[in-house]
């Protein structure tokens, strides 16, 4: 059944989503087609509970950033965000996204 939904989050990213610049901890700066919201947005949250996430979000597929924790950067037009929480959404696909609560670093 998770081969059904394989490749959805994907065809998301790629026609919502844009090149954001992710940088890992001790690793290089690279693009990333993704979407990141500085609005509310839900989420599923570590208990499997629905969420509203107020903080700023980046909403990336886990297979382009398998090395992704917390304290990542990542930026947008308004500045450097790091990434202070990541929530897997429940899907098995191999392209699921993940939601990543940020902090604004400029503030």
């Amino acid at each position: 059944m998770t081969r059904l939904f394989d490749g959805l989050s994907g065809i998301a990213a790629a026609v919502l989503g844009e090149p954001v610049p992710y940088t890992p901890a001790g690793g290089e700066a690279r693009l990333v087609q993704s979407i990141i919201r500085r609005t509310p947005v839900r989420a599923i949250g570590p208990d499997g509970v629905d969420e509203l996430v107020n903080s700023p979000t980046w909403r990336v597929r886990r297979d382009l950033v398998p090395e992704l924790k917390r304290g990542d950067l990542v930026e947008d037009a308004q500045g450097t965000l790091r990434v202070l929480n990541v929530w897997p959404q429940g899907s098995p696909a191999a392209d699921a996204h993940l939601i990543c609560e940020l902090e604004d670093t400029t503030e």
